[in-house]
């Protein structure tokens, strides 16, 4: 497309990329609920780490 010839009425009717775009949301979507995702698991994997090492803690403290 040639700058002297630029039609913006074609230019927005035009389709071209559109699913480039839709692609790109989806994967972009993905990401945000795979980040999400981490983040919460990682919590809950640090406090589960947390309550086993003060059991164990407490386990090996104990009198035999």
């Amino acid at each position: 497309m040639e700058i002297s010839s630029f039609d913006p009425r074609r230019f927005f009717r035009s389709e071209d990329g559109q699913d480039l775009i839709e692609y790109t949301l989806l994967l972009a979507f993905i990401v945000l609920v795979g980040a999400a995702s981490y983040i919460g698991i990682s919590r809950t994997t640090s406090s589960l780490w947390t309550i086993v090492n003060s059991r164990l803690s407490t386990a090996n403290q104990a009198p035999s």
